[in-house]
């Protein structure tokens, strides 16, 4: 078994045939962890800002000493920001639609 069985099919591409804005996120982590690094950005371009925001999250349930509030809610509307400019760039500017 690879872990490609375990991923979970997106509704919007399997019932409207659209994809949203996160797909392309659980293959493009996992090609992140298979060190194939220029795949994952071209494949999902807020995989690495997405990490990122997930070791934030992590680091604030490990560290009860600090508030993340702030922080973390600066990274996730920075990382939306960042995947709906990635989802234009992708399906507007190159025709991938």
């Amino acid at each position: 078994m690879k872990i490609e069985d375990f991923m979970l099919t997106c509704p919007s591409k399997k019932f409207l045939g659209i994809e949203c804005f996160g797909c392309g996120a659980q293959r493009a982590i996992v090609m992140v962890l298979e060190g194939r690094f220029s795949e994952a950005f071209h494949l999902f371009p807020a995989v690495y800002t997405l990490l990122i925001f997930f070791g934030m999250v992590g680091v604030s349930f490990i560290d009860k000493k600090r508030k993340y509030g702030n922080a973390l809610l600066l990274a996730a509307v920075f990382n939306v920001i960042f995947m709906i400019i990635s989802y234009y760039y992708k399906y507007f500017h190159l025709g991938s639609y």
